[in-house]
């Protein structure tokens, strides 16, 4: 499941107040190039409850596109039965390393503690963002600017990364977290090591990574801030010969409940059933 991750995990709220000092850092080489994908996700309480469902959608813009420029463009969308919806939108390009061209984010509803909606363009080495948010009870608010953007930048994109990395590589990037002031944060992927886990009647390989914001000296201010240091994210890639999405386990907002986010498979027709 090409682009999750993050799509999910580390443009969490709460990365907003952890970001230490920006340090260079190399893009990462595309190993395994994106292109078409409908995935079929499942939400889920840690406990096995189904809190929601979703999509992966990933199309390649072609050069020319109306809605833009070319590159690929990965869209996760989680639907809750809440009512609640998180949708988060990624366009990258993939010329020999990974460079995210444009961001968008939105979340609204009772799964969430605000409302957001977050819009990033890269434009050369800088990023201009446009964000709305409300908090309940209170007005919208609008701020837009502009903030470094380095090459290591991926929100959006982390799941997408770790299937890239050479086996047992550990690598750090950066995502943009809007709380909603856009920020730095750095991300610490790391594998911790393989697991067999059930596809079907098989059991196969997975490689077990942990995402870890890079807290430095600021771990004692943000324990104290949030009541406790914020846990990692965690998520299976299935690493054999070609590399598939699993689940990543982790909260979506501030002080939240860790879910887990996992793919489904369709399944056809019951035996009989074609024609009626």
């Amino acid at each position: 499941m090409s682009g999750l991750l993050l799509h999910l995990a580390l443009g969490s709220l709460w990365l907003a107040v952890l970001a230490p000092p920006p340090s260079a850092a190399a893009p990462i080489d595309v190993r395994y190039a994106e292109g078409v994908t409908h995935g079929f996700l499942v939400v889920r309480a840690i406990a096995g409850d189904v809190l929601g469902e979703g999509d992966l959608l990933q199309v390649v813009r072609p050069p020319g596109h109306p809605q833009g420029p070319e590159g690929v463009e990965s869209r996760l969308v989680l639907r809750f039965r809440d009512g609640s919806l998180y949708e988060e939108t990624a366009l990258f390009s993939q010329q020999g390393v990974f460079t995210l061209l444009a961001y968008k984010l939105r979340q609204r509803g009772p799964s969430f503690p605000m409302e957001l909606e977050v819009s990033l363009t890269r434009e050369g080495e800088k990023g201009r963002y446009e964000v709305r948010s409300r908090a309940p009870g209170e007005e919208h608010r609008q701020d837009s600017g502009v903030v470094d953007m380095p090459a290591d930048v991926y929100s959006g994109m982390l799941t997408m990364l770790v299937k890239n990395l050479a086996r047992g590589v550990s690598e750090t990037v950066h995502v943009l977290a809007f709380g909603p002031k856009p920020m730095l944060v750095q991300v610490e992927m790391a594998p911790a090591g393989e697991e067999r886990i059930s596809a079907g009647e098989r059991r196969v390989s997975a490689t077990h990574f942990v995402l870890t914001p890079k807290l430095g000296v600021v771990r004692g201010t943000i324990a104290r801030i949030i009541g406790k240091n914020p846990a990692p994210y965690h998520c299976w890639i299935v690493t054999g010969d070609v590399p598939a999405f699993v689940n990543i386990d982790g909260a979506l907002f501030p002080g939240g409940p860790v879910w887990r986010i996992e793919t489904a498979s369709p399944r056809p027709p019951a035996r009989g059933s074609a024609g009626r």
